[in-house]
């Protein structure tokens, strides 16, 4: 049957059967059909099955297994966790506590201070120990526990307070307790003063001392012991330490200084003659009064009287007035002159006046002090080489100037008889001279006078007594003062009278002696 006889069978539906093969024929075999062989994918699925039930298996162990550890992890720390350098791996927060309380049972604080060795407290004796605050079991709540495996991973460090507490009256105590509190070791600070020195006043500063303030070292080391300090320096801390009242740089301090170098900063030298004498301020130092602070006290009444004083002081030394000298006499005879109306001395009250004034202002200078009266010189023999020499024993007298005679006379002196009479041995100075003048004597009780005598020329130098002319004396010299002497004055000769009375100066020394 040929081929289109084959398809022409087909075509009429009806198949046929050949009982022996027929020719083969070779198609050609495509690319695609060297493909390599897939099995159909119906077959596969009973394996899918099988592992997709597995691994839902070992999820579900892997997932139970990841809970439990994250239980297991809710109230302990991850691994690599450290709090305070304390390894926290698997600890819960009351463990974690427990380990930061035993860094604690061992603690002490070294106390320094000054002038004395350290000494240490230990916990034990104010009864110190950890107190939890919390922040631990914080730091695990904030700690997520389904994060657990990243412990093996990364290690985290955190720091927590180490709260602690301690006994406070056992502190109390340990403090009292110190050598340092000791009452015997301690020294009392020193206030800043003002002191001379060096020819001026400065300043000297404060002493610190040792004396405590208990309260304050209380604070101090109370503070440490709450900072968990070990040590604590009572030097560092300017508080524990009781301190001067006054220091250097106190304003009222430095007052008293300025003041104090105001008044000392005077000099006056005072001359007598050759000799000189200087008050400065290391003598002024000494009149000044300060109080237990160093500051100057300022009491004027007693500064006063220190400058009085010293005046007072000058006086004595410098006074001629009412002392003695030995006098060489024309006649040659030394004799002793009391000279109750001669000489150097002071006015003290305007030397006072003069000098405080000077002290006030710091003045420095060389003067004379202020006289009430002078003499003809300085040193022992004031008188000098000008002088009226009356001898009452010659009943002669002399004038001297510059060492020469340029006057003498006889005289008549007081009434040897009579005590009231006799002319006082002395020196003295001439009061004034009057030209002419009544003498009177006493005032008697009907108003007249014992006496009226009018003379010429009248020179007193002695109260009432004086030189003038006595023209009723029949004679002068000799020994007509025993028995016909004056009521006390020196009577001289009319003309005598008249050229002493031309010539006499107010500031010659008159020396009258027996």
């Amino acid at each position: 049957m040929g081929e289109n006889e084959e398809r022409n069978e087909r075509s009429e539906g009806t198949v046929r059967k050949s009982a022996k093969p027929s020719r083969i024929a070779y198609v050609p075999i495509a690319e695609e059909d060297l493909a390599p062989y897939e099995p159909p994918v119906k077959k596969k699925h009973k394996a899918l099955k099988i592992t997709g039930l597995t691994l839902a298996m070992i999820l579900a162990v892997a997932g139970s297994a990841y809970a439990g550890i994250s239980y297991y992890y809710s109230d302990k720390f991850f691994e690599g966790t450290t709090i305070n350098g304390i390894d926290c791996s698997g600890k819960t927060a009351y463990e974690v506590e427990q380990e930061i309380a035993k860094t604690v049972e061992n603690y002490s604080i070294e106390v320094d201070s000054r002038n004395q060795d350290s000494q240490t407290i230990s916990g034990d004796q104010i009864g110190y120990s950890y107190v939890s605050d919390g922040s631990v079991l914080k730091l695990l709540k904030e700690q997520k526990s389904y994060e657990w495996v990243l412990g093996f991973f990364e290690t985290r460090s955190y720091t927590a307070a180490e709260n602690t507490t301690y006994d406070k009256q056992k502190l109390k105590e340990q403090v009292k307790a110190l050598n340092c509190a000791q009452e015997e070791n301690q020294v009392a600070p020193e206030n800043a003063y003002v002191a001379y020195g060096d020819g001026q006043f400065e300043i000297v500063p404060e002493t610190e001392g040792s004396e405590l303030d208990l309260r304050q070292a209380y604070n101090a080391l109370s503070e440490a012991v709450s900072d968990n300090e070990t040590s604590v320096d009572f030097n560092s801390d300017p508080d524990v330490y009781v301190k001067a009242e006054v220091t250097s740089d106190d304003p009222d301090l430095q007052a008293s200084l300025d003041a104090c170098n105001n008044f000392t900063k005077a000099s006056i030298t005072y001359t007598f003659g050759d000799e000189t004498v200087t008050l400065d301020g290391s003598t002024i130092k000494d009149w000044l009064n300060f109080d237990e602070k160093g500051q100057l006290i300022r009491d004027d009444a007693s500064f006063q009287q220190h400058i009085a004083d010293y005046v007072a002081q000058l006086a004595a030394a410098h006074d001629t007035v009412g002392t003695e000298r030995e006098f060489q006499t024309t006649s040659g005879r030394t004799v002793s002159v009391y000279g109750s109306a001669y000489g150097w001395q002071i006015d003290q009250a305007s030397e006072v006046a003069q000098l405080t004034q000077e002290i006030q202002s710091g003045t420095q200078t060389t003067r004379d002090p202020i006289y009430s009266m002078t003499a003809n010189a300085h040193g022992y023999n004031d008188i000098g080489n000008t002088y009226i020499e009356v001898d009452l024993s010659g009943q002669h007298m002399y004038y001297y100037q510059d060492g020469s005679v340029i006057f003498e006379s006889d005289i008549v002196s007081g009434d040897m008889r009579y005590a009231d009479r006799q002319t006082p041995a002395g020196i003295y100075t001439l009061y004034y001279k009057k030209s002419p003048d009544v003498l009177r004597g006493k005032q008697l009780a009907n108003g007249k006078y014992e006496y009226e005598t009018k003379v010429n020329y009248w020179m007193p130098f002695n109260g009432g007594i004086g030189f003038h002319d006595a023209s009723w004396q029949p004679y002068f010299g000799g020994d007509r003062y025993l028995e016909g002497g004056s009521h006390g004055c020196i009577n001289m000769p009319p003309d005598s009278a008249a050229e002493l009375y031309n010539i006499i100066q107010y500031n010659v020394p008159i020396v009258c002696f027996y």
